[in-house]
C-alpha cells in the first residue's frame, strides 16, 4: 500500500525523506521498539537484519515505468497524425514564475542516472539494456 502508484509520483528531497522515515515507523513497530526509547536507525536495522529498501523499489519501479512509457507505440495516447509524447510537451505563453523550477517527473530519471534527457530515451529503446 505504501508504494500504489509510485510510477507517477514526482520525487523531492522531502519525499524521499518521509519514505525513508514510513519505513523506519514500520520496522520499529514489527519490532515493538517505541520511539521513545533511545534507538538508533542502524540499531533498528541490524536487530530487524534488513536494510532500507523502500526507496530504492520506488527509484526501480519508476525507471521501468519510464522505459515502459518510451516505448509505447505512437498512436496509444496521441492525436492521429502527431507525436505528442507528454514527457516532450511543452506549453507556450507566459514566462515561468519566480524562483527555483519546480522538479518535474523527469527530472528524477535525469538525477537518478545521470544522463541527459535525449540518451534516456535512446536507451529505453533497447529493453535489456534499460533493465541493467
Amino acid at each position: 500500500m505504501a508504494t500504489y502508484d509510485c510510477e507517477c509520483w514526482t520525487l523531492r528531497k522531502n519525499e524521499e525523506t518521509r519514505l525513508d522515515a514510513f519505513e523506519m515507523k514500520g520496522l520499529r513497530k514489527i519490532l515493538r521498539v517505541s520511539w521513545a526509547v533511545k534507538k538508533t536507525n542502524a540499531w533498528v536495522l541490524n536487530k530487524a537484519g534488513v536494510k532500507r529498501e523502500l526507496l530504492d523499489i520506488v527509484k526501480a519501479r519508476k525507471l521501468a515505468y519510464y522505459g515502459h512509457t518510451m516505448r509505447k507505440q505512437e498512436s496509444c495516447l496521441n492525436l492521429p497524425g502527431e507525436r505528442n509524447n507528454a514527457e516532450q510537451f511543452q506549453v507556450h505563453g507566459r514566462a515561468r514564475r519566480r524562483g527555483r523550477p519546480r522538479t518535474v517527473w523527469v527530472d528524477n530519471m535525469h538525477r537518478w542516472t545521470g544522463l541527459p534527457v535525449e540518451e534516456l530515451i535512446r536507451l529505453t529503446e533497447d529493453i535489456d539494456k534499460w533493465r541493467k
